[in-house]
């Protein structure tokens, strides 16, 4: 009778839990015309393989980029996001695609954007040295947050990060941070070892730039990855459980 029970327990929890996560994801995943349209767009041919692991639609709507805004993407890499974003944007919008120096080496991808992208900008800076060359509405990084604490990075301390992008944005502005998952509060611990990082700590770290937290999107969440592996390992990567958060400045 027990051994009957417990999976049926089981399942209906993970039920409930991913109802729940849906229904409190809804609201933030209403994709608006502007956002189809970007992908839908030929320019994002190579990239439609990915769209349903990746939720680029979803995301993007989750950020709030419409026609007109000012985006920093950090650390673009081969610039999935960044082919969306700069044709939400359009021609009166532009995006600053950031590479942080100790990332240059892996770079090659990002640097070729503009062939393509009018209205997308490369820019190398230090890693402890974010700026925009003007206020921007949006700073976006994805799976690159957890880096900002390891060797390779510096290591940087993440509070510069979060305080720089503080200050190159507009009031009312969103920094939206998407990142691997680890194991609730292990804090930093996972960044080097397993490319992870808790997201409560991610939280209380903006926050403590000034940032209000505002939402957060379920849409990269997977109950079934328990945080223990690596996230390169074959049978996780490309699958891992991820957080997506928006931060705001406030007006004043």
């Amino acid at each position: 009778m027990k051994k009957t029970l417990l999976p049926l327990l089981s399942g209906l929890a993970l039920a409930t839990t991913v109802c729940i996560a849906t229904a409190r994801n809804a609201p933030a995943d209403k994709v608006p015309a502007y956002v189809k349209a970007a992908i839908a767009d030929p320019v994002r041919s190579g990239d439609t393989k990915d769209d349903e692991r990746r939720h680029g639609a979803e995301i993007a709507a989750f950020t709030g980029v419409k026609p007109g805004d000012k985006v920093l993407e950090i650390a673009p890499g081969g610039g999935y996001f960044t082919r969306i974003f700069s044709k939400v944007v359009g021609d009166k919008g532009h995006v600053y695609a950031v590479v942080p120096e100790p990332m240059r080496k892996y770079a090659n991808e990002t640097a070729k954007l503009p062939e393509t992208l009018g209205n997308v900008e490369v820019v190398f800076q230090p890693a402890d040295a974010l700026s925009a060359p003007q206020p921007v509405d949006i700073i976006f990084t994805s799976q690159n947050y957890h880096d900002y604490p390891d060797k390779f990075m510096g290591p940087t301390d993440p509070a510069l990060l979060d305080k720089a992008a503080f200050a190159a944005l507009k009031p009312g502005g969103v920094f939206i941070v998407i990142d691997h998952a680890a194991t609730a509060g292990s804090g930093l611990d996972a960044t080097e070892t397993l490319h992870r990082i808790d997201p409560a700590t991610v939280k209380q770290q903006v926050e403590a730039a000034g940032f209000k937290f505002v939402g957060e999107s379920a849409v990269l969440r997977n109950p079934a990855d328990d945080h223990s592996l690596i996230v390169f390992d074959k049978s996780i990567r490309g699958h891992t459980d991820q957080f997506a958060y928006k931060f705001r400045k406030p007006m004043k």
